[in-house]
C-alpha cells in the first residue's frame, strides 16, 4: 500500500497539470469556460496545500513538539533510510521515496519541512490570485492557461523534491512556460525580454547541472544504508560474475539523494576544518571502528588485520575522494551559488529581471517576483550551503558583500527609474539582497544563534517580499489598464478618483518599504541584527539603505497619488475582481507584520535545525 503522504504530495504537485490537460477538451471559443476551469484548478491546488499544511502540522510539528529534532527533515530521512525502523507513524512523516530509475539510483523522493512548506503555501496562494488577475488575457487563452498551470507544477515540484535529479527536472519545467508567457503575452519588447530571461536562466541551469554530475560521481557508500550497498553489489555480481561478498566490498554507490549528499557535506566540513580523518563520522567508519574494536578484544591477528584493512579503506574513501578536497568544494559551491543567484537575482547577474518584469503581463510579473525569485534563495538554502558548507564558511564574507551590493545598488537604481514597473523590479533586487545577506552571515559554535537569526530573517523576508512584490506589480497593472502608460512623471492626482486603490497601494508599498507592523519589516530587521554580529559595517550599510528605500517609495507615492490631474478625474476605482486580488495581499501584509509568530512557530525549527546540522555540531 502506498504511503498517504506520498499520494498527497504528488497530488499537490500534479493537480495543476491535470487541470491543464482538461483544458484540451474545451472548444476553441470557450474562453470564459477555460478561465473558470483554470481558476478552479488553482483554487483546488490552494485548498490541497492548506489541507496538507494542517496534516503536516499535526503529524510532524505537534506530534514532535517535545522533540523538535525528531521533526527535522534530516531525522525523518534517517528513519526512512533505515527502512522505516523506528518510524511510529509511517505514511505520516511527510517524507516518502519510491524507485524511479533504479539503475542509476534515481528516486521519486518528496518531503516537506518548515522551509518548503512556507514556500508551497506562498506559491499556491499567488498562483490563485494571479489566475484571477489573468482574466483580461484574451489572446490564445487556452495556451496561456495551460502554460500557467504547468508553471505551477514546476514551482511546486521544485519545493518538495529531495532527489537532485528530480529537483533539476522541475527546475527546468519552469523555464519554457515562463519563456512563452513573456514572449507571447508580454509587451512591445517581449521577444527580447523572453530570450534574455531564457539565456540567463539556462546559463544558471548549466552550472547547476555540472555540480549535479560532480556530486553524483562521488562514492557515498559510507553514508547510506546497507540495502543500497547490497543492491549495487548484486547488480555488480550479476554483470561481472564477481563473488557477492567481494562485490559488496568493492561496490561504489552514487546518488542524487539530497539528504545523503548533505551528510557527505557535513563530513567534508569536519575533515577540511581539522584535516584529521579520525574526527569524521559516517556509517562506514563507525562500522569499521566498531569491528576493529571487537577484533582487537578477540586478539585474533587475522581478524584484526582484516578489520584494520576495512577501516583504512573507509578512511581512504574520505582522504582520496575529490569531494573532500578544497578545490572541489570551492568549485561546486560557486557553480551552485551562481546558478541559483542568477534566479534570485544577484548583482551582476540581475539584468534580465527588469526587462522581464517590464514586458511580462501583470499576472506573470506577480508570479515572477512572488515565487520564482524565491526559488533561487531556496536552492541556496536546500542544496548549496548544506552540501558545500566548508566553502560556504570560507566565502561567507564575499557572499555577504554581494548581498550588500544588491541592497544598495537595487535601492539607488530604483530611485532613478521613471517607469513604474521597472522601479518595482529594481526594488525587488534590493530586497532580495537581504535574503543573500541573511544566508551569508555564517557563525559557528556558540555564535551560531546569530546565524539562526539571520537565516530565519532571510526566510521571512522571502515570504514578506513575496506578498509585497506581488501586490506592487498587481497595483501597477491596475493603473496601467486605465492609463496605458507607466511613466511616473505623468500621473499625479490618483487619490481623488481612486481612493480604494490609493489605500491598498499605501499598505502594500509601505510593506515593501519595511514599515514596522507590516510584512517587510520583520525579515529585514532580523537580517540587520544578525549581520551586526558578522560585520558591523555591512549591518550599518544594510540599515542605512532603508532610508533610500523610504525615499523612492515616498517619492513614488507623491508622484502617483498626490496633487490633482484633470486627465484622470474620471478614472474608475478598483472593480470587484481587482478588490478580490488586493484584499488578501493587504490582509497578509498586515498579519505577517503584526503576528510573525504565526509563521515562526512552525518554520523556525526547520531553519534552526539546519544551522545545528551545519555549524554548531562541527568542530
Amino acid at each position: 500500500m502506498q504511503e498517504t503522504d506520498l499520494i498527497w504530495m504528488s497530488a499537490l504537485v500534479f493537480l495543476p497539470s491535470l487541470f491543464a490537460l482538461g483544458l484540451l477538451l474545451f472548444p476553441r471559443d470557450a474562453k470564459e469556460g477555460m478561465r473558470w476551469w483554470s481558476l478552479f484548478g488553482t483554487a483546488v491546488t490552494l485548498g490541497a496545500s492548506l489541507f496538507i499544511f494542517i496534516l503536516w502540522h499535526q503529524q510532524v510539528i505537534e506530534r514532535n513538539s517535545a522533540n523538535t529534532e525528531a521533526a527535522s527533515l534530516n531525522a525523518r530521512a534517517d528513519v526512512l533510510d533505515r527502512g522505516g525502523v523506528g518510524a511510529v507513524h509511517k505514511g505520516q512523516d511527510w517524507l516518502a521515496r519510491a524507485d524511479w530509475i533504479p539503475r542509476f539510483n534515481i528516486n521519486y523522493y518528496l518531503g516537506l519541512d518548515g522551509i518548503s512548506m512556507a514556500l508551497v503555501l506562498l506559491t499556491t496562494l499567488l498562483s490563485f490570485l494571479s489566475m484571477i488577475a489573468s482574466w483580461k488575457i484574451d489572446k490564445y487563452v487556452r495556451g496561456y492557461c495551460v502554460l500557467f498551470l504547468v508553471l505551477e507544477t514546476g514551482m511546486l515540484g521544485t519545493f518538495v523534491s529531495l532527489d537532485f535529479f528530480l529537483f533539476y527536472i522541475f527546475w527546468e519545467v519552469m523555464l519554457l512556460p515562463m519563456y512563452f508567457l513573456i514572449g507571447i503575452w508580454g509587451g512591445p519588447r517581449r521577444e527580447y525580454a523572453a530570450i534574455k530571461f531564457f539565456l540567463y536562466t539556462l546559463l544558471g541551469s548549466v552550472f547547476i547541472l555540472i555540480a549535479l554530475l560532480g556530486f553524483y560521481f562521488t562514492n557515498v557508500r559510507d553514508y547510506v544504508a546497507d540495502d543500497q550497498i547490497e543492491r549495487v553489489a548484486r547488480r555488480m555480481s550479476r554483470e561481472t560474475g564477481v563473488n557477492f561478498e567481494k562485490a559488496k566490498e568493492q561496490a561504489v554507490v552514487n546518488t542524487f539523494d539530497l539528504m545523503t549528499l548533505q551528510k557527505v557535506g557535513k563530513a567534508a566540513l569536519t575533515y577540511l576544518r581539522t584535516n584529521d580523518v579520525t574526527k569524521v563520522e559516517n556509517e562506514g567508519l563507525k562500522s569499521a571502528r566498531a569491528e576493529l574494536k571487537v577484533a582487537e578484544e578477540s586478539k585474533n591477528a587475522d581478524r584484526v588485520a582484516r578489520s584494520r584493512g576495512r577501516l583504512e579503506a573507509a578512511e581512504k574513501r574520505v582522504t582520496d575522494q575529490d569531494f573532500f578536497k578544497p578545490w572541489f568544494q570551492y568549485t561546486m559551491f560557486l557553480l551552485l551559488f551562481v546558478g541559483f543567484a542568477i534566479k534570485l537575482p544577484m548583482f551582476p547577474f540581475h539584468t534580465w529581471l527588469p526587462d522581464a518584469h517590464v514586458e511580462a503581463p501583470t499576472p506573470i510579473s506577480m508570479i515572477l517576483a512572488g515565487v520564482l525569485l524565491k526559488m533561487g534563495g531556496y536552492g541556496i538554502l536546500r542544496i548549496c550551503y548544506p552540501i558545500c558548507p566548508w566553502a560556504a564558511e570560507m566565502l561567507a564574507w564575499w557572499v555577504a558583500l554581494f548581498g550588500i551590493i544588491n541592497i544598495v545598488y537595487g535601492a539607488f537604481a530604483a530611485m532613478a527609474q521613471t517607469d513604474f514597473k521597472k522601479l518595482v523590479a529594481y526594488s525587488s533586487i534590493s530586497h532580495m539582497g537581504y535574503v543573500i545577506l541573511g544566508i551569508a552571515v555564517w557563525a559557528s559554535g556558540a555564535g551560531s544563534d546569530s546565524w539562526k537569526f539571520g537565516l530565519n530573517g532571510a526566510m521571512y523576508q522571502m515570504l514578506g517580499h513575496g506578498i509585497s512584490s506581488a501586490g506592487m506589480f498587481f497595483l501597477v497593472g491596475v493603473i496601467y489598464d486605465r492609463a496605458h502608460h507607466r511613466n511616473l512623471d505623468n500621473f499625479r492626482g490618483l487619490a481623488e478618483p481612486m481612493p480604494l486603490y490609493t489605500g491598498m497601494s499605501a499598505v502594500i508599498f509601505f510593506a515593501g518599504l519595511g514599515l514596522p507592523g507590516l510584512c517587510g519589516f520583520v525579515g529585514e530587521v532580523m537580517v540587520v541584527l544578525a549581520t551586526w554580529q558578522f560585520s558591523q559595517p555591512f549591518a550599518v550599510l544594510a540599515a542605512l539603505t532603508v532610508v533610500i528605500t523610504a525615499a523612492y517609495i515616498l517619492w513614488t507615492v507623491q508622484r502617483v497619488f498626490f496633487g490633482t490631474n484633470p486627465a484622470y478625474k474620471d478614472y474608475q476605482d478598483m472593480d470587484l475582481r481587482e478588490v478580490a486580488i488586493g484584499v488578501p495581499l493587504v490582509v497578509l501584509a498586515v498579519v505577517l507584520g503584526v503576528m510573525p509568530g504565526l509563521v515562526f512557530s512552525w518554520m523556525e525549527p526547520s531553519v534552526s535545525r539546519f544551522v545545528d546540522q551545519v555549524a554548531r555540531t562541527a568542530p
